[in-house]
């Protein structure tokens, strides 16, 4: 079984070269920069979070451990990690 025949296909330039409109050149968006809470809170979260698991694990909260300061301290970690997507 022979292969048919390639077809020859005209290739190159559509438009002539240097025909670009002037003035569309590509800028490169800004640099956001977060405000300098941003770190400070997510940091913040993340430790108080940390703290009061620890603290809930040893015994040191009034009224002896609760499941109720291990999910506020896994809630103050969670709202470090959503902090830290807001970061630039």
């Amino acid at each position: 079984m022979a292969n048919p025949p390639k077809r020859k296909v005209q290739g190159g330039r559509v438009t002539p070269k240097g025909t670009r409109p002037a003035g569309e050149q590509f800028l490169p968006p800004e640099a956001k920069v977060s405000p300098a809470w941003v770190p400070i809170l997510l940091f913040s979260l993340l430790a108080a979070g940390t703290i009061l698991i620890i603290v809930n694990y040893l015994g040191l909260i009034p009224g002896g451990t609760s499941n109720w300061w291990l999910l506020a301290g896994l809630g103050l970690i969670l709202g470090g990690v959503i902090t830290a997507t807001q970061l630039h």
